[in-house]
């Protein structure tokens, strides 16, 4: 069933859509018939779609539909409906692309950081978190949805244990994303005392990334995360960061083990893992509309 669909968005809609953007919305300087778009100082490649005008139909597929590349993999008798649970068209990744992107009367950065409850910002839009284990790749992937943002402070490092307070990341009025310190190795000593009552009690929290990563699996310490989201009641969703570093068959497995804890031991998970490199820059597009969705941004064209 996935195939048929994502053949069509490819070859019906999506490029025929993509060249319509290109020639109504773009004036661009072109050098030898190459198209040259520039792109703020986090930019990637790839920040945009429409920087993804010039790839190939096969890498733009698996660009923004990073599980395409691994379902070749699987066994017939897999069931793969909770896979493609979260299949927008390409005019909605494109809608939702807008809520990313800067500009006089949309403005996005970094607003405050709190080590307590008590010391949140109040704010009555909704708002998403992002929660992981130490050096799970977590500030790399926010700054990988927010890298067509100028100069936007989000610290990165290569020292696990970084994130110290709940960073809050004001996007307009539309939502807020919140990064919250690591769990796990180099955890803050009272990052039970941070982050349990902000889940309990945030009543504008619209959903919760938890972060594997996609390259060494479910760990204890993801398990017992897993565990409070479900204790706490609160919706929630899987997210494989690093997914450039796994091997394809080790991922897999690892995306199937994480599948078969979703069925028979989650409530308030979402059924489908997403997966993102914010090397590559897969998935990336597909998360942000996600966002943009569940945060009550932006209505379906086509799920």
């Amino acid at each position: 069933m996935f195939y048929p669909m994502l053949e069509g968005l490819l070859s019906r809609t999506l490029h025929p859509m993509l060249e319509g953007l290109l020639s109504r919305t773009l004036h661009p300087k072109t050098r030898k018939g190459v198209l040259l778009i520039s792109t703020c100082r986090n930019s990637h490649k790839f920040s945009s779609v429409i920087d993804m005008a010039m790839v190939s139909e096969k890498k733009m597929g698996s660009l923004l539909f990073p599980f395409q590349g691994l379902e070749k993999y699987l066994m017939s008798g897999v069931n793969k409906s909770h896979f493609h649970a979260f299949l927008p068209s390409f005019e909605d990744i494109k809608s939702a692309e807008a809520f990313f992107t800067p500009s006089k009367r949309h403005s996005i950065d970094y607003y405050s950081s709190a080590v307590r409850m008590d010391h949140a910002p109040i704010i009555s839009e909704p708002e998403v978190c992002f929660i992981g284990r130490s050096n799970v790749g977590k500030s790399s992937l926010i700054k990988a949805l927010f890298s067509l943002v100028p100069d936007i402070e989000v610290r990165v490092s290569k020292t696990p244990g970084h994130t110290k307070k709940m960073n809050f990341f004001m996007v307009k009025k539309a939502f807020t994303l919140v990064d919250m310190p690591g769990y796990g190795f180099k955890a803050p000593k009272d990052f039970e005392d941070m982050v349990e009552p902000y889940l309990k009690t945030r009543k504008n929290l619209r959903r919760t990334f938890l972060l594997i990563d996609g390259s060494v699996g479910v760990q204890k310490a993801d398990r017992i995360a897993l565990d409070m989201c479900e204790e706490f009641g609160i919706p929630y969703v899987i997210v494989f960061t690093k997914i450039d570093k796994a091997k394809q068959g080790e991922l897999l497995r690892h995306i199937l083990e994480m599948q078969n804890i979703i069925e028979d031991h989650t409530t308030g998970c979402f059924p489908q893992p997403f997966l993102v490199s914010s090397v590559q820059f897969s998935g990336i597009h597909l998360l942000r509309c996600f966002i943009a969705h569940v945060t009550g941004n932006l209505s379906l064209r086509l799920t």
